[in-house]
Order: C-alpha cells, then structure tokens, then sequence
C-alpha cells in the first residue's frame, strides 16, 4: 500500500516515524514550506516532519498552494493508495480525495468534542478528566468525518497542555499504525459522529489568554494549565504583562477582590479568585526570563500589594 504522509510540527513526527519503522511505503511527505526564524529572522526553519522525512531519504513536497496544478500533478504521480494527515492544514477536496481508499486524519480529541485547531489546550480549559484520539475519513467540513478508531486516556489532575501533548503525541502514533493496518487488512467499520455531543476548540489567540479572576480558583487554575507552556495565560500586573506557567490553588479564602496581587515581596505571589486564592509557581514578566516566583521576588519589588 502506497501511502503519502501530511503533516508539520513535532506531534506528527512520531506517526511518520511509526509507519517508516514499520515498512510500510512512505511514497511522499507534504509538509510546511521552510520559515524564516531565529534571531534576527535570517535562519531558514525546516518543519520536524521535513527533517525527518529528509534523514529517511523521503520524498518531500512543499507547496505553498495546495490548489497549484504543479503541486496536484506532482502529487497525482505518487499514485497513493491511501493519505494519512496529522497536524497538518485544511486540504481542497482534490487532495484528500484523490487516493482510491481516501485520506485518513488524526485528530487530538475524542470527536464530536473539541473540534478545531486547539483540542488539547481546551480539553484541560474545560476542566475535562479524559481526552484521546480519534482517526478519521476527511469530508468537506473540518473534523466531521466518519469515525475510523478512538482511543482515551485520562487527564491528570495538574497536568499542562504541554505534557499532555507529548502523551497524545505518543498514543497518535499508536492510533495511526493500527487504523492503517485496519485498512489494509479491510477489517474496519467506520460510525459517523453524534451532532449532539459537538463541541468547538478554536485557535487561541494573544487577547484569549488573558486571565479572569472573577472565577473560582479551579476555572483560572485549569485555564492556566491549559495553556501552558504554550500559548501561555497572562495577566497585567503594574503596567507590565505577567505570563503565568505554573500556579496551585491556595485553600484559604483571602476575602479580597477578585483579581487582587497579594504576597510578601519574599516567598509567595498570589491573586484572589472569587472563592479563594492562586499561587503562582512559575511566571515571566515582560522583559524578564522565566523564573520561579522566589527568584522573581528577589530580583524585583511589587507596589500594588496586599500581604
């Protein structure tokens, strides 16, 4: 079975891999054109997904346009059984439906829920206690095809947006192997998604970010978390954005407004919520490297504060 593989960032880098190791014909990687970065941004940055196509000896492709007639005749002469997507862009239905068994995509939710580009940060925003994968057939709307295979794990307790990634980084690669297989044995069934149990997970933005302390201690906790270490929560405080990584709930009520700076100028940081109160562990303020709030403390005084 030919296969071309689609995808960008370091979450669909195992996937790839997986199919590779496991011989199967990887006839073609489309990926990301190359990006301009670094400081200064004159260094030319390949995707993950192309460096590792390229230390396999890959074919790879990178069009700006997926529409472009050279792209899909390029793309046609791969003469692909079967495309498998993870973390890649919205295809033209020209591309995903070009290979006689389809396009399959992999998708870091547990479809119906959490449709859209930021499953795994609104998974742990929405106080969720369990996540997964799902693989699926691409049709014309994005993330509403019949499903191929899902599988769960649980959301810990404090876990970040970032460590749980690399977890459904892990059982993506899993996913895919298996439903290829399936697909190649013809042992599969697929079941079309429940409308009812729809819910959206849209692209984060800057203005997104920002904290609401008018919330109990567990909703800005979990939004805290949940966009960490990216694209990270913040909040202003005297003037200057303060990113926050990592913070924990404070038991006692501080009987203070919502939103209030409290700590010592030594040891603690802490705001108030609507039931009680959130230490900050890890911060950066802007202009400042990302530190712990004992090390911010000692190199910087707040004004606004109550003990």
């Amino acid at each position: 079975m030919r296969i071309v593989f689609m995808g960008t960032p370091d979450f669909a880098v195992p996937a790839l891999a997986t199919l590779v190791e496991n011989g199967y014909d990887v006839v073609g990687v489309i990926t990301a054109t190359d990006k301009f970065g670094g400081r200064g941004k004159n260094k030319l940055i390949e995707s993950a997904v192309k460096k590792y196509a390229r230390e396999k000896n890959l074919r790879i492709l990178q069009p700006e346009k997926l529409k472009a007639p050279d792209f899909l005749q390029e793309l046609q002469s791969l003469k692909a059984d079967l495309q498998v997507v993870v973390a890649f862009r919205m295809l033209p239905e020209v591309v995903w439906n070009m290979p006689p068994i389809g396009t399959i995509n992999l998708h870091a939710s547990l479809l119906p829920k959490y449709r859209g580009a930021a499953p795994i940060n609104w998974a742990i925003m929405e106080g969720e206690t369990e996540t997964g994968v799902t693989t699926f057939f691409l049709q014309h709307e994005i993330d509403t095809g019949d499903l191929l295979l899902q599988e769960s794990l649980p959301i810990y307790p404090n876990e970040t947006a970032g460590e749980l990634h690399d977890r459904l980084m892990q059982l993506g690669a899993e996913t895919v192997l298996k439903s290829v297989r399936l697909i190649e044995n013809g042992t599969y069934s697929l079941q079309p998604q429940d409308d009812k149990l729809v819910c959206k997970a849209p692209k984060i933005f800057r203005e997104d970010c920002e904290i609401n302390f008018q919330q109990s201690s567990q909703q800005v906790y979990n939004f805290i978390r949940g966009l960490s270490p990216y694209p990270t929560a913040w909040t202003e405080v005297e003037g200057l954005q303060m990113k926050i990584y990592q913070a924990a709930i404070h038991a006692a009520d501080s009987g203070k407004p919502p939103g209030q700076l409290i700590s010592d100028n030594k040891e603690y940081l802490r705001f108030a919520t609507t039931d009680g109160q959130l230490d900050v562990l890890e911060l950066q303020l802007e202009g400042r490297k990302r530190m712990n709030t004992k090390a911010f403390l000692n190199g910087y005084q707040l004004k606004n504060i109550e003990p």
